[in-house]
Order: C-alpha cells, then sequence, then structure tokens
C-alpha cells in the first residue's frame, strides 16, 4: 500500500521497475492499476511470485542486497531496514540477529516491497515526513509460527515509541513491513502539520473491508518555513578526557544527532566541568541516550521536547570565475534572506586556483545573490 500511495502521488511506475530490475531476484512480475474501496479510487502494487515457502536468514538478504546494482543510498536504506528487523525478530525469539530467519517477509514479494519503498522515498525526496496514530487492527493471524495476537510480536517491538490508534476491526491492519516502513520513513507522528496541499496519493490495500476503505493515503505538500519537534539531551561531565568527549561527539552526530556541543561550567564545590548537550529528532532519543551511557562517564540524562524554526532551504549550483560552486539559499515568504557558499566546495576551489578562500566565498556570495534576485 506505502509503494502504491507513492506512485499515486507522482512516482514515475517505469524509474521504479527499472530501479527493481538491478535487485538479483528472480520469479516474479509487479502488476500496476486502478482500483476502487467503497467510494475512493487508487493504485494498486501488486507483486506475483511463484515462490513457495520462503525461508531466508538475514544473511542472505544481506548479501543479495550487497551484491546488487541498486543505488548506494536504495542499498544502504534496505540493509539498514532489514538490519532493525532482524534486531526486532532476534529480542522476540531471544536469537542472534545473524540467526534470524525470516518467513513471511523473507518472500520475494516483501524484498520487493520494502526495496521498492527506499526507491519510491529517494526519488521523491521529501524534506521531512509526519505520520498519523497507527492502527493496527484486533484478534488473531496465522503466520508460520503459528497463531498470533494482532499486532504480532515483531509489529508491537518495531512499533516501540510511535503512538497507535484504537480499533476493534479484526484483521492485521499493520503488519511487520508496514510498521518497519513507518518506523524508518516518519520523522514525527501526530496530527497533520501546518502546509500546503499539492498531491495526494491512495495507495489501496487488498482486503475488501466493511468498516472502513483499506487504503493508505499520502498527502505531499509546502510550506514556507518548517517547525521542527525535536528534544534536548543534556548531562554534566566533571571527569571526562578531552578524548573522550571528541569521540562522543563523534559517535553522536553519526548515529543521527542533528547538533553537539560541549559547554565549560562549574559545579558544586567550585568543580570544573563540561556541560554535553544534543539536539536530536525526539524518535532518536532512546537510542541516543543509550549511547550517552554507554560511551561516557554519566550516570544521568536531563531531557525536554523543544521545537526549533527553520526557514526554507535549497541548494543552488553557481558559475564563478573559479569555478562552480553549491551554495545554500534561505528563504522567508519566498524572498530570500541569507545565502551561505558550500565550504567544502569553497576550500577545493580555493586550494585550486592558489586564491583565499574569503575571496571564493564572498565571488559565491555575490554570483549566488544575483542569479537568486534575478
Amino acid at each position: 500500500m506505502f509503494v502504491a500511495a507513492l506512485i499515486d502521488a507522482g512516482l514515475n511506475p517505469d524509474v521504479l521497475e527499472k530501479e527493481l530490475k538491478k535487485l538479483p531476484l528472480k520469479g516474479y512480475r509487479i502488476e500496476i492499476g486502478r482500483e476502487r474501496r467503497q467510494a475512493i479510487e487508487g493504485t494498486r502494487f501488486k507483486v506475483k511470485t511463484t515462490e513457495r515457502h520462503p525461508h531466508r536468514k538475514f544473511s542472505d538478504i544481506k548479501k543479495l542486497l550487497t551484491e546488487s546494482t541498486l543505488h548506494r543510498d536504495v542499498k544502504e536504506k534496505s540493509l539498514e531496514m532489514f538490519r532493525t528487523l532482524a534486531e526486532a525478530e532476534a529480542k522476540v525469539h531471544g536469537i542472534a540477529p545473524e540467526d534470524v530467519e525470516f518467513h513471511e517477509v523473507g518472500a520475494v514479494d516483501s524484498i520487493v516491497d520494502i526495496v521498492a519503498a527506499c526507491i519510491g522515498m529517494r526519488e521523491l525526496s521529501p524534506d521531512r515526513v509526519y505520520g498519523s496514530k497507527v492502527p493496527t487492527g484486533s484478534g488473531w493471524v496465522n503466520t508460520m509460527h503459528g497463531l498470533l495476537p494482532i499486532p504480532t510480536p515483531a509489529t508491537l517491538e518495531l512499533l516501540k515509541g510511535i503512538p497507535l490508534a484504537s480499533t476493534t476491526i479484526e484483521k492485521e491492519l499493520t503488519t511487520p513491513t508496514g510498521a518497519l516502513i513507518l518506523k524508518t520513513f516518519v520523522d514525527e507522528f501526530g496530527p497533520i502539520p501546518e502546509m500546503t496541499p499539492e498531491r495526494t496519493g491512495y495507495g489501496i490495500g487488498g482486503w475488501r473491508l466493511k468498516e472502513i476503505p483499506n487504503i493508505l493515503r499520502i498527502v505531499m505538500g509546502t510550506t514556507d518555513e518548517q517547525k521542527d519537534a525535536l528534544i534536548v539531551m543534556e548531562t554534566n561531565m566533571d571527569d571526562a578526557s578531552p578524548q573522550l568527549c571528541g569521540y562522543l561527539m563523534d559517535r553522536l552526530l553519526k548515529e543521527g544527532a542533528l547538533d553537539v556541543f560541549f559547554t565549560p561550567i562549574m559545579m558544586k564545590k567550585n568543580r570544573p566541568a563540561t556541560l554535553l548537550t544534543v539536539l536530536a529528532e525526539r524518535k532518536k532519543k532512546d537510542h541516543l541516550m543509550e549511547l550517552i551511557f554507554r560511551e561516557s562517564t554519566s550516570i544521568g540524562i536531563r531531557y525536554y521536547p523543544v521545537e526549533r524554526r527553520c526557514l526554507e532551504r535549497r541548494i543552488e549550483r553557481v558559475d564563478t570565475p573559479y569555478g562552480s560552486i553549491r551554495v545554500k539559499v534561505a528563504l522567508l515568504g519566498g524572498r530570500c534572506v541569507n545565502i551561505q557558499p558550500e565550504y567544502e566546495d569553497c576550500k577545493k576551489i580555493a586550494t585550486r586556483n592558489s586564491v583565499p578562500l574569503k575571496t571564493v566565498m564572498e565571488e559565491a556570495r555575490r554570483v549566488a545573490l544575483s542569479v537568486v534576485e534575478g
């Protein structure tokens, strides 16, 4: 349903199918068509396969993706998703992630669904993704592990930290694959943000439910400014070496922190110390806090929610006498209020031309301003 909704919202199906051919998988074909659920028409994306009783280990899928010719971003995101799924399954079954054997999700259709989702999100490249509360359904479902409650243990593990919507519909409304997609791509769960809708996509599901239309809706739009719901984590460290602080900063940024900085402070009894401050998306809180506890001497972390307002930003490339340089343009109400040349581009060009860095940056800013105000 997710891939179908992406197609309905503007993803080119020809591009999708061309990219999927880079995956070394056989025995399947894709069908894309229009269908109706109750009063709503949308796109149906089906993966037809001849494979029966599939069983693939995480290591098998990792090998499959690694050996593919998929775009690097798609390959890395797909590997990340299957690793997340393997960790969830491993926790449920009490085994190592490498020993996890996927059943339903190891099937060709599920692999194609996950890789197609990564391709689609890369093609559409939204700046930020919001999601509503997740309806999981209720009752029981037959799986390769036998009869399991809805949501299944793996689905529930993946949905930790994500708000759920109550429903009495006795169907599995959110599968492990669906939960994995939400966990991977959604930045924030809650009501629809302030935006101007531009495109809507309806992905059609297989079941015909009496209570609700079985669809997934995606709304794509724009906003002049962006308000991010973030979290700040802080801890005081009076026994951390500079080497430890530097290593911790690198790890936090690599694991998804938006900003990390240290502030010298004085604690009780006039002890000099360092205040660590980490800014991150709220969904990263638990993971980053665990990293801080593991890699620092801290035994306690303060955290609180904050909002960050961001201007609309875009990257432009300008041609200067020294070479082509990317510049970041910030807009407020559609008007340019700031232009910042990309440092790495300017550094490379300044070195190559034996020109002062500030000269290159000033020229890039001047050219960009004339282009923007054009």
